[in-house]
């Protein structure tokens, strides 16, 4: 049973929540100066009994348990592994998470993105606060720096400031190789992830200075797939295989925040659901002549050859113009005769005929409805500006 003081928190808790509008979330909730949003702290008697069934586990214990109160994690993608990572490592009693995500909630999502709901898909919730508003509900001591903001080389060292640990919860290996060259950069840990249609994988990369270094990404796949690349739009997914790499991602990072780093694996592992195929690298030592990780030379985090304009793979294109605050109600006053307009604090959506302009409060823009980049781009300059 829950004490007097849990279930009277839940009551308040579930009237404020009952009068909150979803659309547009209080500033006072969110994050300040960059560091996380603080909770209540947790009195000793509910701290107990929340991780009691954890704290019997003889691999984490009390002293575990303490120290995963004091770790601080950052999630880079919060859709389907990412969500679902946040969710287990929360649960278990993190202190601290950073979520980063540059996308907002559908219906598409609900499928496989378990901290989301219909009414965040109605409302076109950015998947970050609206991760961060679940979480809220469920463990009011985790603090929750939710960042609506897109991973690139001008901004990740600011985001990713403070982290013990990074995990994966991206699509795009374009982002991973960014986060694998700021990881050995800073030796810091983090943690890959991927998933597809049945298809599962998670590998740790722990560099320099770790007593327990591994290969890098880059010692693995020297340079990104080439070509197409399948997505969850074109080849499917099980919602199996995400909850499959999150928890797989999830164990690996309670390792660490536990001083558990000898047990972390030291392979990559990809396992296949549906075929029941299971397949392993070993991760245990560098590729000599590594470009990032022996050479250390971080051509991502430099920023060279990334592109301004990107496939999002859902016939959609994303527009990145950071740094550039957008006015919503101004741009709403200039769109409403030319399309449907809905907006919150933190995004417009503006549909005209078979295209949907979703823009964001930095600039930044995913134009659906078409995979042609010069009509993306003609799109944005026309309604937006260049």
């Amino acid at each position: 049973m829950p004490s007097q003081n849990t279930r009277e928190r839940i009551e308040t808790r579930h009237a404020i929540d009952s009068s909150t509008d979803l659309a547009a979330p209080e500033p006072e909730a969110r994050s300040i100066h960059g560091s996380p949003t603080c909770g209540p702290a947790v009195d000793s008697e509910d701290s107990a009994e929340r991780y009691s069934r954890q704290v019997l586990f003889a691999g984490i214990g009390a002293e575990g348990q303490r120290k995963l109160a004091s770790g601080h994690v950052a999630i880079v993608g919060c859709g389907a592994t990412g969500a679902a990572a946040a969710g287990l490592l929360a649960r278990a009693g993190v202190g601290a998470l950073t979520l980063i995500d540059r996308d907002f909630v559908e219906e598409s999502n609900l499928q496989r993105q378990v901290l989301f709901d219909e009414a965040d898909a109605f409302a076109a919730l950015p998947k970050a606060e609206a991760a961060r508003g679940k979480i809220s509900l469920f463990n009011h001591a985790t603090r929750v720096n939710a960042k609506v903001a897109d991973l690139v080389p001008a901004n990740i060292h600011e985001l990713l400031r403070g982290a013990d640990l990074i995990l994966d919860g991206t699509d795009n290996f374009e982002t991973r190789y960014l986060l694998n060259d700021y990881a050995v950069e800073q030796g810091l840990p983090w943690i890959y992830a991927a998933a597809l249609g049945g298809y599962a994988a998670t590998m740790n990369i722990l560099p320099e200075p770790s007593p327990f270094r591994t290969g890098c990404l880059a010692c693995v796949f020297p340079r990104p797939p080439q070509g197409a690349v399948e997505t969850c739009e074109t080849a499917g997914i099980l919602n199996t295989a995400v909850n499959l790499a999150a928890s797989s991602q999830a164990t690996e990072a309670l390792k660490y925040l536990v001083g558990a780093a000898a047990k972390m694996r030291r392979t990559l592992v990809s396992l296949d659901l549906w075929s029941n195929e299971r397949s392993e690298i070993s991760t245990a030592a560098p590729r000599p002549g590594c470009a990032v990780c022996g050479l250390r030379d971080f051509a991502h985090l430099r920023g060279e050859g990334r592109p301004h304009i990107t496939l999002c793979g859902r016939n959609s294109v994303q527009i990145h113009e950071h740094h550039r605050p957008v006015d919503f109600a101004e741009m709403e006053r200039r769109l409403k005769p030319h399309g449907i307009v809905r907006r919150n604090q933190m995004l417009l959506r503006f549909q005209r005929e078979e295209h949907t302009i979703t823009l964001f409060a930095d600039g930044r823009a995913l134009i659906q409805g078409t995979t042609d980049i010069a009509v993306a781009r003609s799109l944005y300059a026309r309604f937006i500006g260049s």
